[in-house]
């Protein structure tokens, strides 16, 4: 089955890896749990509110969805993100793939290795839509979701 998440839906996508692939039963979002003892989700230092930023990509399915391009720039609405404490120890086994970044270094959307798509990713690529244009990733996950 295709998956895409945005913001949120990376957000807690992220969280459910954690849970139900590497058994991190306590692995879960500040937001909705200020005292997480495994906050894989966690405040950015610089909130990412109506705002927009250049990301690099890395092959995969996002950078496809971009007609190849190794650079884009995507609009945010958010607040949290990866937890940068946690990056290493979620893609230790290799298949949650981090295939985007901005220009710090930071995560900015996850691929899973084998599956047909799965992609998720902080930025919001469907804001496009309110300037009349064709959001890519929302237009890679419907050809996929034609093929399943």
């Amino acid at each position: 089955m295709p998956f895409l998440g945005t913001c949120g839906g990376f957000q807690h996508a992220i969280v459910e890896y954690a849970r139900n692939l590497f058994g991190f039963s306590e692995a879960d979002h500040a937001e909705n749990n200020s005292a997480a003892l495994m906050p894989v989700i966690a405040p950015l230092e610089c909130a990412l509110v109506e705002s927009s930023g250049e990301i690099m990509l890395s092959d995969g399915r996002i950078r496809s969805a971009y007609n190849d391009a190794t650079k884009i720039e995507e609009g945010y609405h958010c607040s949290y993100g990866f937890n940068p404490a946690y990056v290493d120890l979620l893609f230790a086994n290799g298949d949650l793939r981090a295939t985007a970044h901005d220009f710090a270094g930071d995560v900015r959307g996850v691929e899973l290795r084998g599956h047909p798509f799965f992609v998720a990713t902080l930025f919001q690529s469907e804001r496009r839509a309110l300037r009349g244009e064709m959001p890519p990733l929302v237009k890679a996950f419907v050809a996929a979701a034609r093929l399943n």
